[in-house]
């Protein structure tokens, strides 16, 4: 008898190639994509269906709720029809967005599967597995892990994520500069805006005056895509820039802390409330900084991005309290105080010339 489900499996050939290079872009708004309801995936039949719904997921994403992503392409992954090399798609775009819900667990599974099938994803599932030891505050297995990446893992992106918490903006401002490059050259046009607004944050704490026109040109360079992470970034970014100048960054910060709940994507959340804390300790306003570093706390209890309380801490010259998680310091934990505490110092003498 003929197997009457092999038609549902068979390679996609050139679709899946083309699906490849989409996502290799980053470059999310030119597709025509298919209104998201939740019967979307109801609607899966065949393989092409599968590959449609898995893209549409993974483009969306940038306008939907996290949760909203995993529950798609879960259903894709449920459905069994997709081949193994887009498979390996599905689950590494799943993987990112349990990573921004905090599913860290279910986050690193889904990485680990696509980075051992050595498929075209690998790389990227191999970096994907160096930010979980990044957010988990393990900062040597990080580097380490860079240094295996290349251009295809974004080697340079990864070190220059790892070097801004150490409070060492110098090194994180090659690094980001060095990945811009690369970008550049490989005409992967999403990837250079990205790491644009990376950098724009980084210059952000060590010189607003700089960070004026990186932040213009993470502007225009994200204008022109849809990449709402990164948009976040370059929001956060801003707010770091203006600390201690304006009196609005406080305002400013629950706006845009509304919008990150919107999206679910539950990083930035902490990397804002890391910003505010900035804000606070350059001004010096003890009741405020000792209300955000709780809600910073709360928000990273699960352990992932823990280390942000500890760099709250140290801008603000303040004892850790016991019991607190401690982050495996690139260069010790003194020394990546020493930084912190220098760039509020440095913000405190600008903010004085500038009165």
């Amino acid at each position: 008898m003929e197997d009457l489900e092999a038609p549902r499996r068979i390679s996609l050939g050139r679709l899946a190639d083309a699906a490849f290079q989409y996502v290799g872009d980053s470059i999310w708004e030119p597709l025509a994509l298919p209104v998201a309801d939740d019967t979307s995936s109801g609607g899966v039949q065949t393989a092409a269906d599968a590959l449609v719904e898995t893209l549409s997921a993974i483009a969306r994403r940038q306008h939907e709720h996290r949760e909203r992503t995993v529950s798609r392409l879960s259903a894709v992954l449920a459905s069994e029809l997709l081949p193994d090399d887009l498979v390996e798609l599905a689950t590494y775009y799943m993987a990112k967005a349990q990573r921004d819900l905090g599913l860290t667990d279910d986050s690193r599974r889904g990485m680990q599967r696509v980075a051992s099938a050595d498929g075209r994803l690998a790389s990227a599932a191999r970096r994907g597995l160096a930010h979980l030891s990044r957010l988990s505050g393990d900062f040597p297995t990080a580097v380490e892990a860079a240094g295996r990446l290349g251009w295809e893992g974004r080697h340079h992106r990864v070190l220059g994520d790892v070097s801004w918490v150490q409070g060492d903006m110098e090194r994180a401002e090659a690094a980001y500069l060095a990945a811009r490059s690369e970008a550049e050259e490989h005409g992967v046009v999403g990837e250079t805006a990205m790491v644009q607004a990376h950098l724009a944050f980084t210059v952000a704490f060590a010189d607003p005056l700089q960070a004026d026109d990186e932040l213009d040109l993470s502007d225009r360079l994200l204008s022109r895509h849809s990449l709402r992470s990164s948009e976040m970034t370059g929001r956060i970014a801003a707010l770091v820039r203006d600390a201690g100048f304006a009196a609005d960054v406080p305002d400013r910060s629950a706006v845009l802390l509304a919008e990150i709940g919107v999206s679910g994507i539950s990083y930035a959340a902490a990397k804002l409330q890391l910003a505010l804390c900035f804000h606070h300790a350059v001004l010096d306003a003890q009741d405020d900084l000792v209300n955000t570093i709780t809600r910073l706390r709360e928000l990273t209890q699960s352990g992932d991005y823990a280390y942000y309380v500890e760099i709250a801490h140290f801008m603000a010259g303040l004892p850790l309290p016991e019991h607190t998680a401690r982050a495996r310091w690139i260069d010790g934990e003194r020394q990546t105080r020493e930084r912190w505490r220098h760039l509020v110092e440095i913000r405190r003498s600008r903010l004085g010339t500038a009165r």
